[in-house]
């Protein structure tokens, strides 16, 4: 059996996360010395004995490796150039580091995949700049504007949006990038033979064509629910951060913020109408502060980005900068208000009115003209044009 036999195999025959697999692997045992083991049902594999114990006889390496090449995909793993190396490195590095304080009772799932089975693209140059986007299957207008909004926002900025695929806010963020010209990564929670939702067939084409389709399960495996928690990690750990658009208190796509925590990503929810019970996961998760609050694309970039890569607050004030009334110093403004558009009033009233010494006064009035904002007639001032 070949090396990328053996792969398939222990695809096939250990279904990830597996910390045995995994500990093996990292004590520098190959794939083909570990297929054999686990097929010859010897001791040295430790608990993965157990562990394949009803699913070792299930050697059908060479039909998965065909089917997935006839569906235009193919088996990567740890040894190819296009595994996400970095990415995992990073979350599940993080995650055996044991500070994290959100790993609780799924801390055994936290290990990186052994292997993925792909249609499209390369992963690792898609992953290098990457978000995920997740959210509610019941999605409201609110949250399809939002989702779109951000995600536009994200492609334009050759940021690669990750999601799961489901219907709702997920595939929003697919179909919009895509539509955007952008990439998009769509993680499945079942073998890439089955389209799961169905109704969202094209649309994975579509991902496929423009970035890619990503599973941990080989052909043939239908999607559980264990599997969807199961792939969430992985959309958690492919990306920079997750952003969460809308979810209700216990919405699914809140186990994939939960992991982004868990795997040392950035948490990021998007506010919602306090009236509307599909935001209230993402308010929880802001006012608990397991998830910073994020209203756009920049805000996510300024998360993400490099140090002093976006500033949106300046970007704010560009944007919605002040009117030359709104800018003036607290003394500039009570001389402003002692003057009227139409009527002219003598500088020691003004003074007066100001409760301003009448040097500051006359100092304050003069610059002020300056800026168009009073005018002057003789010792009187008045509104400018520009007020």
């Amino acid at each position: 059996m070949s090396s990328r036999e053996s792969w398939a195999y222990l695809s096939r025959v250990v279904e990830g996360p597996s910390k045995h697999l995994s500990e093996l692997l990292n004590k520098g045992h190959a794939a083909a010395e570990i297929a054999e083991g686990v097929r010859r049902r010897e001791s040295w594999i430790g608990p993965l004995l157990g562990e394949t114990e009803s699913r070792y006889s299930w050697d059908r390496a060479q039909e998965d490796l065909e089917q997935i090449a006839a569906l235009g995909g193919r088996l990567i793993t740890r040894e190819d150039a296009e595994w996400p190396e970095a990415a995992f490195s990073q979350a599940f590095g993080f995650a055996a580091s044991g500070v994290s304080e959100h790993l609780r009772t799924y801390r055994s799932d936290a290990v990186e995949p052994h292997a993925l089975w792909v249609r499209g693209a390369p992963l690792a140059p898609l992953l290098a700049q990457s978000v995920a986007v997740v959210g509610t299957r019941a999605q409201s207008r609110y949250g399809v504007e939002v989702t779109r909004q951000l995600v536009a926002g994200l492609v334009a900025h050759q940021w690669t949006v990750v999601s799961g695929g489901a219907l709702g806010i997920d595939t929003e963020a697919h179909r919009t990038a895509l539509d955007q010209g952008g990439a998009t990564v769509m993680v499945a929670a079942c073998g890439l033979d089955h389209s799961y939702p169905a109704r969202n067939g094209a649309l994975f084409e579509r991902i496929a064509e423009q970035g890619s389709v990503v599973s941990e399960y080989p052909p043939g495996v239908t999607p559980q629910r264990h599997r969807f928690l199961t792939r969430n990690r992985l959309v958690a750990a492919m990306t920079g951060g997750t952003v969460i658009v809308e979810a209700a208190w216990r919405s699914g796509a809140l186990n994939t913020l939960s992991w982004a925590s868990a795997l040392g990503k950035v948490a990021m929810a998007v506010p919602g109408p306090v009236t509307s019970a599909n935001s209230l996961g993402c308010h929880e998760r802001i006012r608990d502060g397991r998830a910073q609050l994020v209203t756009g694309s920049d805000d996510v970039r300024e998360l993400l980005g490099a140090l002093g890569e976006v500033d949106v607050a300046a970007q704010y004030e560009l944007m919605y900068a002040g009117t030359p009334v709104q800018q003036l110093s607290h003394n500039e403004l009570k001389i402003f208000d002692c003057l009227e558009p139409d009527a002219e009033v003598e500088t020691e009233v003004v003074a007066a009115a100001a409760g301003l010494p009448l040097a500051l006064t006359v100092h304050l009035l003069v610059d002020l003209s300056k800026r168009g904002l009073v005018r002057r007639s003789g010792t009187s001032w008045a509104r400018g044009e520009s007020a």
